[in-house]
């Protein structure tokens, strides 16, 4: 049985629903594109700012550790709830493997946080590492990059410790409330992430940014959780305008994450 800080399990997985409903609110109100929402009166900090600014530091190496094989695994990575993550089939450690980190929304886990790219992994190849929050939501939605920035450079240094990543494509992503840290945390690591994946995200509340990162958002016209007049509409202007290579999709539907869109992530992410 394989093993990773204390505990790591290999978990059996099923096919995954055509339309993946994800439905999860944010409970917040987004704020403007770039910034914060000031929250504090509103809810608690859930930790204290984070003086890295939101820099990971862990970076791809050769892995000085055997991999785990293919398969979904339960990680312990020093937090009070689970990450998981998956080896393709045909996952070679002699071939580094485009790794994609996965950020569930609010209210969730890591396997609502790895569910809408896991149908796609073993055809195209894809380590997907999905670490939780360590509240409800992530750190920088209430009010500024904190634990979960530590607990998230661990997970990806015991990866790194494993298997061989192509750092030429190394991506972030997420799903409502994970779309928006994914979008923070990836522009703020761009140096480390080559492609954003955000899903139905409500804002962007990067550190100093650095690099520059593709991004790919997608957002339903119907969505009633984070209308998308509010969030989407406004945040790929910004990010266009700050010279960010943005592919921007709109569908008919609401705060979901569709299969088809997943889909197109993933080839727009490897290619």
């Amino acid at each position: 049985m394989p093993k990773l800080g204390t505990t790591a399990r290999v978990l059996r997985t099923g096919p995954a629903a055509l339309v993946l409903l994800i439905a999860v609110a944010c409970g917040m109100e987004p704020s403007a594109p770039g910034r914060r929402p000031h929250l504090e009166e509103a809810a608690p900090a859930l930790a204290p700012a984070d003086p890295s600014g939101g820099r990971l530091r862990s970076r791809p190496a050769p892995p000085t550790l055997p991999p785990y094989p293919p398969g979904l695994h339960e990680l312990d990575i020093g937090t009070d709830r689970t990450a998981l993550l998956y080896v393709p089939a045909g996952y070679r450690p002699d071939q580094p493997a485009p790794l994609v980190v996965l950020l569930h929304g609010a209210g969730g886990d890591a396997r609502g946080g790895i569910t809408p790219l896991l149908s796609h992994a073993d055809e195209a190849g894809l380590l997907l590492f999905a670490p939780p929050s360590r509240h409800r939501t992530w750190d920088v939605i209430v009010r500024s990059f904190g634990p979960d920035i530590t607990a998230l450079d661990t997970g990806l240094s015991h990866v790194f410790a494993r298997h061989a990543v192509d750092a030429e494509h190394l991506g972030i992503g997420g799903f409502s409330d994970g779309a928006s840290y994914a979008l923070s945390v990836g522009l703020t690591n761009g140096d480390l992430f080559t492609t954003v994946l955000a899903f139905s995200p409500g804002f962007s509340a990067p550190g100093e940014a650095v690099g520059q990162p593709r991004v790919y958002i997608s957002h339903g016209v119907d969505d009633r959780v984070l209308p998308i007049d509010r969030t989407s509409r406004r945040l790929v202007p910004s990010l266009r305008g700050a010279g960010y290579d943005v592919l921007y999709e709109e569908f008919a539907d609401g705060h979901v994450v569709p299969a088809d869109r997943a889909r197109r992530a993933v080839d727009w992410f490897l290619h």
